[in-house]
C-alpha cells in the first residue's frame, strides 16, 4: 500500500541574493514558486541587499532603468550602465579576507556573466546560483508558467497556485502571519505553516556580529556543510 506524502510548497517574490531565511524556506519545501508577474516595489529587496563592510552593514544594488510603477518585476530592466565588475570588486574588497571568498566570488561571477538586463531573469538566476552552490534540490517554478487566473490577488492567488501544483502544505515566511487564514486554507485541504528563522551568530572577522545580511555574507564565512545545518535546523515552523 502506497502512503501519500505531503507536497510542501512556498511562494515568494524574487529577491537579490536574499538572507538565509529565504533559502531556509526554499529548502523546507518540495516546490518553490517565484513570482515574476508581481508589481515591482521600491525600497524593497528585489534589486538590492546588505553586505558587511568594515564591521557595518552596507547596501549593494542593481541600478534600474526608469519605468512605470505599474510594471511587473518581469517588465523591469537593469540599467544599461550597470557594471558587473564594479559590483564584483565591491564584494571582493569587503570580503577579501573571508575564508570562503574565492569559491563564493566564483559563483557570483557566474551569476553576473552574460550581460542579462531583465530584472526578473537576473534575480532568478542569482537564486538558482545560490541553490546550486548550496546543493538545495528544491524545484523552482516561475509563477506565470502555472495555469491559474493571474488576476487573483493576495491569499486567493496563493491558494490558486497551491491548488494548481497540488500542494498539501503551504509554508510562508513568518511576516505573512496576518495575511493568511488557517480556516481558509484548511477548507481547501491545505495545511498552513509559517517559518521563523532563528538568529544564529557566526564569526565575521573580529567585529561584533551584524545579523540578517545577504546570504553572500553567510557563505563567505561558513562552509556548505555548516550552512546546511542552518538551512535544515535554524528555524521554527509554527
Amino acid at each position: 500500500m502506497n502512503m501519500q506524502v505531503d507536497k510542501k510548497v512556498a511562494i515568494m517574490q524574487p529577491y537579490f541574493f536574499p538572507y538565509v531565511g529565504y533559502f531556509q524556506l526554499i529548502n523546507a519545501v518540495d516546490t518553490f514558486i517565484i513570482y515574476d508577474n508581481i508589481k515591482y516595489t521600491k525600497k524593497g529587496w528585489i534589486n538590492r541587499n546588505r553586505m558587511l563592510n568594515h564591521g557595518s552593514d552596507a547596501i549593494f544594488s542593481l541600478p534600474l532603468r526608469k519605468g512605470s510603477d505599474a510594471l511587473d518585476v518581469r517588465e523591469r530592466e537593469i540599467a544599461s550602465d550597470f557594471n558587473e565588475s564594479k559590483l564584483l570588486n565591491q564584494l571582493r574588497e569587503a570580503y577579501r579576507k573571508a575564508p570562503y571568498q574565492e569559491a563564493v566570488l566564483k559563483m557570483i561571477e557566474g551569476v553576473l556573466a552574460g550581460g542579462e538586463r531583465n530584472l526578473f531573469v537576473f534575480v532568478h538566476k542569482s537564486i538558482q546560483g545560490v541553490c546550486k552552490f548550496l546543493k538545495i534540490p528544491t524545484q523552482i517554478v516561475v509563477s506565470s508558467t502555472i495555469d491559474i487566473d493571474h488576476s487573483l490577488q493576495s491569499q486567493d492567488k496563493v491558494l490558486a497556485l497551491c491548488q494548481a501544483v497540488r500542494a498539501d502544505t503551504y509554508i510562508n515566511a513568518i511576516g505573512g502571519v496576518e495575511l493568511y487564514s488557517q480556516d481558509v486554507f484548511a477548507n481547501a485541504g491545505i495545511k498552513l505553516k509559517f517559518l521563523r528563522s532563528r538568529l544564529v551568530e557566526y564569526a565575521q572577522f573580529d567585529a561584533p556580529f551584524v545579523p540578517w545580511l545577504s546570504i553572500i555574507d553567510l557563505m563567505m564565512f561558513n562552509s556548505v556543510d555548516e550552512i546546511h545545518e542552518q538551512l535544515s535546523c535554524g528555524y521554527d515552523l509554527i
